[in-house]
């Protein structure tokens, strides 16, 4: 009797439930990795791209830029010029895993170790996502946020419902903790809470500014009352969504919610931003190893496994430098290569992995070292770790040095001996989610006089903020902070303020 679990290209529900079953029984069971409960939804095109206009998520509020991003999406799929992922998983639990009903059988296969073993694991074992989010509640917390929204337009009227949220949409990545100083929402509480401060409705009065002395106070007692407003406020804040939901004098409370349910959809993807390389080193490993397994005991025969490995190489397919297709370094490659080498220096060292890893070369224990890998570590601090002269040597890696007026770059570390540590920590850096984006802060408030809000850019490397898109922004802060907003660009190095930007509230 045949041990195949599925013969052809053709699938059907019964050979997808052997596939899971099988491929389960070997990521679970035999290799001990961790996952949520599967649920498994196969969709058609459209359905994928509904999924890519709500940025992943099966439950989305209304706002009309999740229809403007299905009409582009569909719109460049009609042309062709661009394709459709052969799967989307949802951090959630259970996790939600969609796999498009277009896919061959070797394809749903792939699909399932892949997405529903590797990214389920990456998910539940991963520090960055279980500090800032919570899979159990993300699922209900979204349906509280479609029905809020809903109900607000309702209410309130769809045009001052959009108000609010394309300014907060405008803030979204300045509406995340980075510094760690806030524990993760707990999003469960978040929306009892939510539905208390909905039906209590109290006066959209902030007791903050009872703190603004009165004309006739002595000038001692005006200076305590400021620096305890300002002491209240906790500045400086770089979450700027946060801020402003919780101290802006005029918003009312069902805007309040607003803002804080776009800075906990955020928050919920910052996680991603941070480890999207390692993430889908994890889950190409794990099909590559599940998909060789099966072969190896007779589970699927040679066609299947030339496609497999056909469509294995696409997805870690490098493009060199000169090549028309290349957009930087490919997170599907350079994660795929750099499990592999963990798995290979923990197995079979040389010389030069024992001097660079000596704490994990030849333990013999590669799945143990990848799994504590994939808990304990985001892009940056992995490469900062566990990227070996081999695989810069694989990848031809070599640093440069932009010199600013001067018309060459100047290279300054090439993949030998003396430029390893070098190009290790500078490719690094460039893992950092908060390198690419702009260092603003809320500095100062003007308590006694307009209120103005003031905040501050620190200028790294000379890379100063677009001046058209920051009045832009601006005007969004100062619609939600109800006054004048002034924005100040501050070189890191001298502490010398070089630029500023101004915008005034308009009619709320």
């Amino acid at each position: 009797m045949s041990q195949l679990l599925y013969e052809g290209a053709d699938w059907d529900f019964d050979k997808l439930q052997r596939a899971y079953d099988a491929i389960e029984r070997i990521g679970a069971g035999e290799l001990g990795l961790e996952i949520y409960r599967n649920q498994i939804e196969v969709i058609t095109a459209e359905q994928m791209l509904d999924a890519y206009a709500g940025i992943g998520m099966p439950i989305m509020y209304k706002h009309w830029s999740v229809g403007k991003r299905f009409a582009q999406n569909e719109m460049l799929y009609r042309k062709g010029l661009r394709g459709l992922a052969l799967e989307m998983v949802i951090n959630s639990n259970p996790s939600i895993c969609y796999v498009m009903e277009e896919n061959t059988m070797t394809m749903q296969a792939t699909v399932l170790a892949h997405a529903a073993i590797g990214h389920n694991h990456f998910f539940k074992v991963n520090q960055t996502f279980r500090s800032r989010t919570d899979a159990d509640a993300i699922l209900d917390y979204m349906s509280f946020a479609r029905d809020f929204v809903s109900d607000c337009e309702e209410r309130y009227g769809v045009r001052a419902v959009e108000r609010v949220l394309d300014a907060a949409h405008a803030l979204g990545d300045q509406g995340v903790n980075r510094s760690g100083r806030r524990a993760r929402p707990q999003i469960a509480k978040e929306r009892a809470r939510a539905i208390k401060r909905m039906e209590e409705e109290r006066s959209s009065y902030n007791d903050l500014w009872r703190t603004v002395p009165k004309k006739d106070s002595a000038e001692q007692s005006g200076d305590l009352d400021e620096r305890a407003a300002r002491a209240s406020l906790g500045l400086p804040e770089e979450n700027i969504l946060y801020f402003l939901e919780k101290h802006a004098p005029r918003l009312k409370n069902w805007e309040r919610e607003l803002l804080r349910i776009v800075r906990n959809v955020a928050t919920y993807f910052e996680p991603q931003r941070q480890t999207k390389m390692m993430n889908e080193g994890c889950a190409c490993w794990c099909h590559y190893k599940i998909m060789n397994i099966l072969h190896e005991r007779g589970q699927i025969d040679d066609s299947a496994m030339l496609e497999f490995l056909h469509l294995h190489s696409s997805v870690i397919f490098q493009p060199e430098f000169d090549d028309q297709r290349f957009s930087g370094i490919n997170p599907y490659a350079l994660g795929f290569a750099m499990v592999c080498d963990i798995e290979r220096i923990c197995t079979a060292p040389t010389e030069e992995d024992e001097e660079w890893f000596p704490d994990v070369a030849g333990n013999g224990k590669p799945v143990e070292t990848l799994k504590r890998a994939w808990a304990d570590f985001r892009d940056e601090s992995f490469v900062r770790q566990y990227l070996s002269p081999r695989v810069i040597r694989d990848f031809h890696l070599f640093k440069l040095d932009d010199l600013g007026e001067s018309p060459e770059l100047l290279v300054d570390a090439i993949h030998n001996l003396n430029g390893y540590r070098r190009i290790r920590k500078a490719l690094a850096a460039s893992y950092d989610a908060a390198a690419d984006l702009p260092s603003i802060e809320i500095v100062d408030v003007d308590m006694h006089g307009d209120r103005r809000l003031v905040l501050q850019h620190v200028v790294r490397k000379g890379r100063v903020l677009d001046a058209l898109e920051t009045r832009r922004v601006l005007r969004h802060i100062a619609t939600l902070w109800g006054h004048s907003i002034v924005l100040r660009e501050v070189d890191y190095e001298t502490g010398r303020a070089f630029a500023e930007h101004g915008a005034s509230a308009g009619a709320f």
